[in-house]
């Protein structure tokens, strides 16, 4: 079955599989949502079924709960567990210093609020989501439905003394309506090329009424690890400034594949 797969699911499959690694038994773990958090499931739920694993799970989003129920993981809300050991997520975009941006699937709020609740965040991504600098990919903004053109032209004036290349923003949509986020929230897409101060970003637009959050998470991460299509895994601790190399190996699993 992993024969069939491309070289970059191969390489979020192998990130998965060595981030799994990092839970243990009784943890409350913060689960992630995306393509490479969907590995990541998979692959804990292949442990809890196969090494008798115990964890509890807080999903960031209602399509990471269900895909958790289905392998075999306890579900629990932040509410529940109040604090967690350790979140697990994927990236669109991370620098050197480990600043992030996240939010291509929509869930960009839940995924900070569950990542700040965490003593370490852990994430996963292929080698090409690391630039050397943030804003590439479409910086995502979560605002409210009510008023959210006035905040779209309080953003774009906000735009014109920050230091990016790009200053256009798109509604995000779902066909031909506007996508909504688990909180019935809109999305703002930022095409700015390039962010020449994330920090900076980050701190002014969450001062724009209307603007709920954004996809920036700066001095949250801890630790990235980088899968390949080959096989190799990176993994960078930005505490303690030290990268280590695995390499793992295929291994047919008809359960963790099924309907991949």
């Amino acid at each position: 079955m992993t024969g069939e797969l491309s070289p970059i699911d191969k390489a979020k499959f192998v990130a998965a599989k060595r981030a799994a690694a990092f839970v243990e038994d009784g943890m409350r773990v913060g689960l992630g949502t995306g393509s490479t958090a969907a590995w990541l499931v998979r692959c804990l739920g292949e442990r809890v079924r196969e090494e008798g694993l115990f964890f509890k799970g807080v999903p960031t989003s209602t399509r990471t709960a269900d895909l958790a129920r289905e392998v075999g993981i306890e579900v629990i809300t932040l509410e529940e567990a109040r604090w967690l050991d350790l979140t697990i997520d994927g990236a669109d975009e991370f620098d050197g210093e480990l600043n992030l941006i996240k939010g291509g699937g929509g869930a960009l709020l839940q995924e900070k609020i569950v990542a700040t609740a965490s003593d370490q965040m852990i994430v996963i991504a292929d080698a090409a989501k690391e630039v050397e600098t943030l804003g590439a990919f479409p910086l995502p903004v979560e605002v409210i439905p009510f008023g959210w053109t006035a905040s779209q032209a309080l953003l774009e004036e906000a735009l014109v003394s920050m230091d990016v290349m790009g200053r256009d923003s798109t509604l995000r949509m779902n066909g031909d309506k506007p996508y909504f986020t688990d909180e019935g929230n809109y999305i703002l897409d930022l095409h700015l090329m390039r962010i020449g101060n994330p920090r900076q970003m980050a701190m002014i637009l969450n001062q724009i009424p209307g603007i709920v959050e954004n996809g920036l998470f700066i001095d949250i991460c801890d630790q990235v690890v980088i899968g390949y299509g080959d096989g190799r895994v990176e993994t960078r601790d930005i505490n303690a400034g030290t990268v280590e190399e695995h390499r793992l190996d295929f291994v047919e699993s008809d359960n963790l594949f099924r309907d991949v």
